[in-house]
């Protein structure tokens, strides 16, 4: 997405206000959305909607962000909400109709009524972010998005403390043991500078605890994207990535940029980055020697000290007695078998079907 592109975000300010209160922080602050919103495009549009009577602490900090607030008073027997959800669907339907120009709509809620919506507005040629706090979001609508972000890991959102005092609120003081009293009966506080602060968790370790792993993730990415389309640049690399998962952030593994996470996949030997057709984009591909062949010449070298046709269920195992963090999925193979068979083609290992034992059999290649 480039800097011409025209966004309308839209607040279900409900939804996102008491998500944030539920975990613990003071009050919803539409900052850092402002800021993650910058580097995707301009935005021309800010709607919030709400029965303002409910967050009336909250009008002057929204008007100060140049948010139109959009009211839906409550009536007697009505949904105050269900009229504030039908409203914004409205004007989010007639703007797509009616301003060409706009180009993104960002939907600001967890809410999963909100799906046909977004479907609405993607059969329209729009594309569209969306914004929730984790915990309110229901699974059903990031999946829907083509891109989401979660409003409690936006950079400039601290949620953590906020949770930490509440939980300090609500645990029970505990009685200590009479034999452990302190001497003056009051529990010494411990001074900030006393308390060990964790351990942070460095980008190459946070890549390597992924679930499935950022390596992975990339290399079968990637894979598919060389068999259907060539070169494969950074930036293509990143959006295929979010429609696999509108949820992927590069910051989730601890890197600042999607570059930086790139030049770290480079220094493991899991990608290649050679320049691409415009700078600050390069072309991404995976080596063609190196961490492939290291793989393949263990492969190699485990049937060699077999010294007898070795079937492949359990290889995998013994592979990884020699080297622990073997993965195929790591060099873009889609199986264990799609591994083998490449070593296979590459000369490192023979490979058969052996119908009595009814298993692939590999014995080490001449």
């Amino acid at each position: 997405m480039n800097s011409d592109e025209r966004l309308a975000v839209f607040l279900d300010y409900e939804n996102l206000a008491i998500g944030v209160r539920d975990l613990g922080g003071e009050a919803f602050t539409f900052r850092p959305i402002a800021d993650a919103l910058a580097a995707r495009g301009r935005v021309v549009v800010r709607r919030a909607y709400a029965d303002w009577s409910f967050f009336d602490e909250d009008r002057h900090d929204l008007t100060r962000e140049h948010i139109e607030l959009i009211e839906m008073p409550q009536h007697q027997g009505a949904s105050r909400k269900n009229a504030a959800d039908i409203k914004m669907v409205v004007d989010a339907v007639e703007m797509a109709f009616e301003r060409d120009y706009i180009s993104t709509f960002v939907i600001c809620t967890g809410d999963s009524d909100f799906s046909p919506l977004v479907h609405k507005l993607r059969e329209m040629n729009k594309q569209v972010i969306g914004i929730g706090v984790a915990n309110s979001t229901s699974k059903l609508l990031p999946s829907a998005c083509d891109e989401f972000l979660f409003y409690d890991r936006l950079e400039g959102v601290d949620l953590s403390s906020a949770r930490a005092a509440r939980r300090g609120r609500q645990e029970p003081a505990r009685t200590q043991p009479a034999g452990n009293a302190e001497p003056s009966g009051v529990a010494e506080t411990p001074e900030p500078g006393d308390v060990e602060a964790p351990e942070a968790v460095s980008g190459a370790d946070a890549a390597d605890q992924g679930d499935p792993s950022l390596a992975v993730l990339v290399a079968q990415t990637l894979a598919d994207l060389s068999s259907s389309s060539g070169a494969v640049t950074a930036s293509v690399l990143k959006r295929t990535l979010l429609r696999k998962d509108p949820t992927f952030s590069e910051s989730d593994y601890g890197f600042r940029t999607f570059g930086e996470c790139l030049r770290h996949l480079e220094g493991r030997g899991l990608v290649e980055i050679s320049p691409g057709p415009a700078a600050g984009d390069p072309e991404v591909s995976l080596p063609e020697r190196g961490e492939r062949e290291v793989s393949f010449a263990l492969l190699a070298s485990v049937v060699k000290q077999a010294g007898e046709p070795v079937p492949l269920s359990g290889l995998k195992d013994r592979m990884r007695k020699e080297r622990a963090e073997f993965s195929e999925k790591t060099l873009g193979y889609r199986n264990f078998l799609q591994f083998v068979r490449a070593a296979s083609a590459a000369s490192f290992v023979d490979l058969r079907w052996d119908q009595h034992s009814e298993d692939y059999l590999l014995t080490a290649s001449a």
